[in-house]
């Protein structure tokens, strides 16, 4: 800690990294926040429908993030070793592969919509509206996929100042566009979850085309073709080393609460709904966790490119203090505020009751989930991606699945018990990723040779 107390310069980058990933974090979650929001003044069917096409979305978007996660890596570490060609070819390639990739889901998205639901388990009433919904976000969805990897381009180059405005212009849109094509504001019609769905999927879309502007303009003018003359392969290899085990690892958490969500659907609608509204309302808590884990990763990268291991070391353990601190005095005041909350989204009350229990048991879970965060940002910066794969898939099913259906299902403690399997798994897997950063072993995992 005496290093970043006489570092004063890397605590300030720190800090401007920080509060625009922060802010930006925030306005992103404020797209699936301000449709679970309107579309409760709408019903609490609605809600919940669209909370589990989310789980589905949200599933896909990370098969993007097999070549996001590697393009912050790597070139983080390339800017930090002067090798800008090598960041100019790693960022050409995840744009186009991405783009590819994205065009193939949007496709299956749309397809097979009513079938990926009804294995989710979604009740018959709630089908139409969940495929309604699904349908609109899912074709568009190759709009988050070229939107990440151009995001994670400039975030690497510290320019994450740039993907924040983006995000502001966007979240303005949405909110204009849901208010007039849920509830017919304007002369248009009131299409209700459809409107929710067109009004996202519009603004997803410009916030792919002005993060294209701003990457020729501010980041990188052209990408020359010599560059790609023959085709870097070693930069895709890289970006896949990176990414296959970090989507897998998010893949896993995704697919594990795919399978939870099947749980709660078994507990009935007033479940979902209360799983639907609390999600919202603590991801809130933890956005400084991912904002403080993406900005040190971004500054661990440019150290581990520079050689100065110790240096990312120290970085690391104050970022994770920082982390835990903020989560735990946020998810204190929402577990103080949380009955306001809910009595503001929704008049049902079980639901109310039901998720103030779970705010007070999210705070012990948030200490956990703070350490994770963060962990996995770090040791993939560092190059150390497959750890924290391993440790996920194995930790993730053994506690947070199977307990969350001893506890929830066969014991009979409903969505109250499967919460507190989710604060066991949080709090199990960030003593081992203490562990892991604290042994050194990743200093050795640099793609900088």
């Amino acid at each position: 800690m005496i290093w970043l107390i006489k570092n004063k310069g890397m605590k300030g980058q720190l800090g401007k990294l920080v509060l625009p990933i922060f802010i930006e974090t925030s306005l992103v979650m404020m797209l699936g926040a301000v449709d679970t929001v309107m579309l409760s003044q709408y019903s609490d069917n609605a809600v919940a429908a669209v909370g589990v096409v989310n789980q589905l979305v949200n599933l896909a978007v990370l098969v993007f993030q097999v070549i996001s996660f590697g393009t912050t890596v790597l070139c983080s570490q390339y800017l930090g070793a002067g090798l800008r060609q090598r960041m100019v070819q790693a960022t050409g390639v995840a744009i186009v592969l991405n783009g590819a990739c994205g065009l193939l889901i949007s496709a299956l998205l749309y397809w097979h919509c009513a079938g990926m639901l009804q294995l989710m388990g979604l009740r018959p009433e709630l089908l139409s509206e969940g495929v309604s919904y699904m349908r609109i976000v899912g074709l568009f969805a190759f709009f988050q996929a070229i939107s990440l990897a151009v995001s994670a381009s400039l975030r690497s180059a510290d320019k994450v100042i740039y993907p924040m405005m983006v995000t502001v212009v966007v979240n303005i849109l949405n909110i204009l566009g849901n208010y007039t094509l849920i509830f017919g504001k304007f002369g248009m019609p009131a299409l209700g979850v459809e409107g929710a769905a067109i009004s996202t999927s519009i603004a997803r879309g410009v916030s792919m085309v002005i993060l294209l502007v701003i990457l020729f303009r501010k980041h990188i003018p052209s990408f020359p073709l010599r560059l790609f003359r023959p085709f870097p392969w070693v930069e895709l290899k890289n970006l896949l080393k990176v990414g296959t085990p970090a989507a897998g690892e998010e893949i896993s958490y995704s697919g594990s609460q795919v399978v939870i969500t099947f749980f709660i659907n078994m507990l009935g609608n007033e479940a979902l709904a209360t799983r639907t509204y609390c999600w919202n309302m603590i991801f809130f808590v933890y956005i400084f966790s991912i904002a403080m884990g993406q900005g040190g990763a971004i500054l661990i990268g440019h150290l581990v490119g520079e050689k100065k291991v110790t240096a990312a070391y120290l970085l690391g353990c104050y970022t994770r203090r920082l982390a835990i601190v903020v989560s735990v005095v946020l998810s204190l005041g929402l577990a103080l505020c949380g009955g306001w909350a809910l009595q503001w989204l929704t008049d049902n009350p079980a639901i109310i009751e039901m998720g103030k229990v779970i705010l007070w048991i999210d705070v012990v879970l948030e200490v956990g989930r703070a350490i994770n965060i963060w962990a996995t940002q770090a040791l993939r910066a560092t190059g150390d991606v497959n750890y924290q794969f391993y440790v996920g898939i194995t930790v993730q099913w053994l506690i947070s699945v199977l307990l969350s259906y001893l506890f929830g299902i066969h014991w009979g403690y409903g969505l109250i018990g499967m919460w507190i399997s989710f604060m066991l798994d949080e709090n199990i897997r960030g003593l081992i990723f203490i562990h892991r950063w604290r042994s050194m072993k990743w200093a050795t995992k640099s793609f900088v040779k």
